[in-house]
């Protein structure tokens, strides 16, 4: 691990006084639960001159606003946003996906800016002896030819197919949440499928905050509160593993026709991935376990499995269909 200088934020206007006082942003790093980044310092991943820390920043209340969203600040940790009453009553969808990810210790350190800027679990990327154009861009990509079975099939570029571990992040995608930034030129709101990037020919940014930003909430709007939901992690074992394909579903069905649905996807592609291609299709259609598994087969038409990871096509295409057939059916809700 790299010398670095250490400094506390304890409000908004500071940590971003902080994070300039570094000349070059890209070598300083705001630090909040410290569960991905320390990791990464440690393996020489990451090898920041500067962190500020904003533990005392005060982000860590879960609001209703005036128009009926939900406002969860940056600070609130996993266990306690899982746990939230309004949370575990109106988004029963985000509650159930942080709770398939980490151990309870991590949920009690881990916070909800910090979940969006986790790094991906490729092993090539933390491998410093492997090819990787994400932290060593330009340098080539061991996951194309190497043992690829946990990469991406989805939004993959010849450049990168690292998957975003988050569980989450695909409920959030599913919802429609907004993120709320600030940064030296103001504020600014995110769609939270706009937050996270495809690789493209630059995979080592996985997300399009900008240097020297900070994530200061995120908004649940009102319209994703009350609909049926699931979510569904398919892993190699039950404890703690990252997913091999997850599903996060919404779904509201009235006059025997699908009248509002949500769909979002993970452990198939650089960023939570919205299926709305799916969405399109069953929208105003019956619930039936035909027209799930058309939608399915619709969505990952474009997958580009590799050696390894070829069974995720089928993976994801059946459990999209399971999980909205369940939905349809009165079962398989959030709890």
């Amino acid at each position: 691990m790299n010398n670095f200088t250490f400094s506390r934020a304890t409000d908004t206007s500071s940590a971003l006084k902080l994070i300039s006082r570094n000349p070059e942003h890209g070598t300083a790093r705001f630090l909040a639960g410290g569960t991905n980044l320390i990791d990464l310092m440690r393996e020489g991943i990451e090898q920041p001159q500067s962190l500020v820390d904003i533990t005392l920043l005060p982000l860590s209340e879960v609001q209703q606003l005036p128009d009926g969203d939900l406002r969860v600040g940056a600070m609130v940790r996993n266990s306690h946003l899982a746990a939230n009453a309004l949370v575990r009553e109106r988004y029963p969808l985000l509650s159930q996906a942080i709770l398939t990810g980490a151990s309870a210790q991590l949920r009690n350190m881990a916070t909800t800016g910090g979940n969006l800027m986790q790094r991906t679990r490729c092993y090539y990327f933390y491998d410093g002896a492997a090819l990787c154009n994400k932290r060593a861009p330009g340098s080539g990509c061991d996951a194309m030819e190497g043992f690829n079975r946990i990469h991406a099939i989805l939004g993959t570029s010849p450049q990168c197919i690292a998957t975003h571990p988050s569980d989450m992040c695909v409920a959030l995608a599913a919802l429609d949440a907004i993120v709320n930034i600030t940064g030296s030129s103001g504020e600014r709101r995110v769609a939270f499928t706009d937050f996270h990037r495809l690789p493209g020919d630059t995979p080592e940014l996985d997300t399009n905050l900008q240097p020297g930003e900070l994530i200061t909430s995120i908004d649940l709007p009102a319209s994703s509160a009350g609909l049926h939901s699931s979510y569904r992690k398919v892993r190699d074992r039950a404890s703690y593993a990252f997913a091999l394909v997850s599903v996060a579903a919404a779904l509201k069905v009235d006059g025997g026709v699908i009248r509002e649905i949500r769909l979002a996807l993970g452990g198939v592609s650089h960023k939570p991935w919205r299926a709305s291609v799916a969405e399109d299709l069953l929208r105003g259609k019956a619930p039936t376990p035909d027209n799930f598994a058309a939608a399915a087969a619709a969505e990952l038409a474009p997958a580009i499995p590799r050696r390894d990871n070829a069974f995720k096509v089928e993976l994801a295409k059946r459990t999209i269909a399971l999980v909205l057939s369940e939905l349809a059916s009165g079962e398989g809700a959030a709890r």
